[in-house]
This record gives C-alpha cells, sequence and structure tokens, in this order.
C-alpha cells in the first residue's frame, strides 16, 4: 500500500512577462518611413493635380486630363494614409514633442 503525500501549499512566484521585444522597434521605425514617404508622395500629386486645374498654362492638356480624373482618388488617398498614420502614432504611443 502505497500512500503520496500531496501538498496542500503551492507557493507560485509572482510572474512578470516581458512583452517588448528588441525588434518591435525596428519593425516601427519602417513603418513610420513607409507611411511618411507615401504620404509625400500623395502629398505632392495632390499639388501637382490641384497647380494643373487651377492654373491652364501651367501644364499640358495630358496633364490637366490626369488631374481632374484622379484628382478624387488622390483626395481618398491622403485621408486613408492620414488615417492610418493617426492610428499608427496612436498605437505605439508617438510623441511628437509638442
Amino acid at each position: 500500500m502505497n500512500t503520496y503525500t500531496v501538498p496542500t501549499d503551492v507557493d507560485i512566484p509572482d510572474i512578470q512577462p516581458d512583452f517588448s521585444a528588441p525588434f518591435f522597434q525596428g519593425f516601427q521605425v519602417i513603418a513610420s518611413y513607409i507611411l511618411a514617404g507615401a504620404m509625400l508622395v500623395v502629398l505632392v500629386m495632390l499639388i501637382i493635380a490641384g497647380a494643373a486645374l487651377a492654373f491652364r498654362g501651367l501644364a499640358s492638356d495630358r496633364v490637366r486630363t490626369w488631374a481632374g480624373e484622379n484628382i478624387l482618388w488622390i483626395f481618398i488617398a491622403a485621408a486613408v494614409l492620414g488615417a492610418a498614420s493617426g492610428l499608427f502614432g496612436w498605437f505605439v504611443n508617438f510623441d511628437f514633442g509638442f
């Protein structure tokens, strides 16, 4: 006849997990560079399209046609990129230093 003793009190240490991964900082930098680059490209496209539509002699007919057909899509792209950049900054607790 075997008798087993089962301990009634178990000492469990307080575990504090560390969720910081060293490569996440690199991912955040790469993502912020991609967002900033895309926003700059869209901003330049928006400036070119607006100037082509506003000033008749500034651009050729082909550029004005492109601007007229795509200005709405450029505005939508700017809004989506701005929202994505704002959400990214909010999620990673971006501090602009203001």
